[in-house]
């Protein structure tokens, strides 16, 4: 059963590490564009829009062909975005969050976390991958997510979880199938407006991870794994990762 889903990708003009990345040149393409024409190619996807605050971006996107979407300045994250946005589509059943600075993010992994929605008690959905290297593992940068038997989240930590009792830490990665978190999510329409209601947690709070506040509530986190490495382009260095890959 394939329902209504609508692709946002949230693009502000701000960085504190790198301002105007929406629009930076990547081989010819501005990385915005990168990702929209990427999120194009997802089967799942019934309408791709990008939410900006911005009229500079606003103004590339239509000149490329794409559709944007002015959105309010004081958003704090771009769940608050996507919940303006998704008022405007009252016909989509759900929304996809797609990340503004992966311009070499997989169609298949936005299909991924959309054909989750086929399941109309489904949530929240995002996707995880398994952690290859101990460097990962104790990099405070990259969330770990542990789940159940039924692939629903228990926990986001910036630490490693679980905690291997009786191991030294060098042997945990050989231990244990550690998993982390890829950020690209998905939401029930219904569920933005309650995400929207609530009040930061302590959890959330003390790890700065939003989606701590939805497990905290109640609310449920599906998640789908995935084999695909991503490159986010957070400083001007990622950029010459990104470049460097596309050679």
């Amino acid at each position: 059963m394939k329902i209504n889903i609508l692709g946002v990708i949230p693009a502000r003009y701000q960085s504190s590490r790198f301002p105007g990345k929406p629009l930076i040149d990547i081989k010819g393409k501005s990385m915005i564009q990168r990702v929209y024409e990427k999120a194009l190619e997802a089967n799942y996807l019934s309408k791709v829009v990008v939410a900006t605050d911005d009229e500079r971006i606003a103004a590339h996107v239509h000149s490329f062909g794409g559709q944007p979407l002015m959105t309010a300045m004081d958003h704090k994250s771009g769940t608050d975005r996507c919940t303006e946005v998704i008022r405007h589509f009252p016909e989509m059943k759900a929304i996809i969050n797609i990340q503004g600075d992966e311009p070499l993010i997989d169609p298949s992994q936005i299909d991924k976390v959309a054909a989750c929605f086929e399941d109309p008690v489904v949530e929240v959905a995002t996707l995880i991958k398994k952690i290859e290297d101990g460097e990962e593992l104790f990099n405070e940068n990259i969330v770990k997510v542990v789940f159940d038997n039924f692939a629903r989240a228990i926990y986001f930590s910036r630490s490693p979880i679980p905690f291997f009792r009786g191991k030294n830490k060098g042997e945990w990665i050989s231990s244990y199938p550690y998993s982390k978190h890829i950020g690209i999510y998905g939401y029930r329409k219904d569920i933005l407006e309650t995400i929207r209601s609530l009040k930061p947690s302590p959890l959330e709070l003390a790890e700065s991870l939003e989606q701590l506040r939805w497990l905290q509530n109640g609310i449920t986190i599906t998640v789908r794994k995935t084999d695909i490495e991503t490159q986010a382009i957070d400083t001007p260095e990622d950029l010459k990762k990104v470049l460097k890959i596309l050679k």
